[in-house]
C-alpha cells in the first residue's frame, strides 16, 4: 500500500494501480522502454492491473513476464467497463493511469487520477477527469515511488 496525506487533497491509501495499455503503457502496441522496471519495483508496494480493449492484440504477450493482472475489455463501452473494474476494487483505494477517451471515468471516479500525454496523445476528456496530468507514464509511475511529488503537485 501507498499511503500519503496530501494537505488540501487529502489522505490516500492505495492499494491498487490500474492502467491502461496503448497510449499509455505502450506506443502501438509495443511495451515502453523502462516501463517493466518500474512495474517490478511498484509491485513491492501494491497491486497492478492492467484494463485494455488491447487494440493490437498484443497486451498480453507484451506484459506476460511482469506482475500485472490483466483484464481484456469489449471494444463498445469501455469508460463504463474500466468505471466498473475500479469501483469493483474499491475505487476509493484506487491510482489510475490512462490517456484515451474510454479512460475518462475511470479517472474521474478514483482516489487518484493521472492522465498521460505521449506519442498516442490524450483525450481532452481524460485530461479534464484526471487529477495530474504527466507527459511520460514513467513520471507518473515516479510518483507513486516517490509519494512526496505528489504533495508538491497536489497540495492546496
Amino acid at each position: 500500500m501507498i499511503a500519503i496525506d496530501v494537505p488540501g487533497f487529502g489522505k490516500l491509501e492505495l492499494a491498487h494501480l490500474v492502467l491502461d495499455y496503448n497510449g499509455t503503457l505502450g506506443v502501438d502496441g509495443t511495451l515502453l522502454p523502462g516501463v517493466a522496471d518500474v512495474l517490478h519495483r511498484l509491485n513491492e508496494r501494491i497491486r497492478i492491473h492492467v484494463v485494455t480493449a488491447d487494440t493490437f492484440r498484443v497486451a498480453r504477450a507484451q506484459l506476460a513476464q511482469l506482475p500485472v493482472e490483466i483484464t481484456i475489455t469489449p471494444t463498445d463501452d469501455q469508460a463504463d467497463a474500466k468505471l466498473q473494474f475500479v469501483s469493483a476494487l474499491g475505487a476509493d483505494t484506487v491510482v489510475a493511469i490512462g490517456n484515451g477517451r474510454n479512460d475518462r471515468k475511470m479517472l474521474g471516479a478514483v482516489a487518484l487520477g493521472i492522465a498521460v500525454i505521449q506519442a498516442e496523445g490524450s483525450s481532452t476528456e481524460a485530461l479534464a477527469a484526471a487529477d495530474l496530468v504527466c507527459t511520460s507514464v514513467l513520471d507518473a509511475l515516479e510518483l507513486l515511488r516517490n509519494p512526496m511529488r505528489l504533495v508538491a503537485s497536489l497540495r492546496s
